[in-house]
């Protein structure tokens, strides 16, 4: 496993220790989790896009021939 260095305010590592400490956890794994989720939002993201045009691309309903009109679709 990697180490790393980050610097942050005294008063901040203050703070996050007594919350960790309130969660039965620690700053470390606070921070290991978040960065295993911020790592992971891209290959979801990219996912996500994917089942997207598949499901669009695979849809059964189509609008047909009928060619919308711009004041009827704002019609109040």
């Amino acid at each position: 496993m990697a180490k790393f260095i980050v610097a942050i305010k005294d008063d901040m590592l203050k703070r996050a220790r007594i919350q960790a400490r309130e969660e039965g956890t620690s700053v470390s794994a606070v921070l290991r989790d978040y960065l295993a989720e911020y790592a992971g939002m891209k290959v979801t993201k990219e996912k996500a896009i994917s089942n997207l045009l598949w499901l669009s691309q695979h849809a059964k309903s189509r609008r047909g021939n009928y060619q919308w009109i711009r004041g009827e679709l704002h019609e109040r």
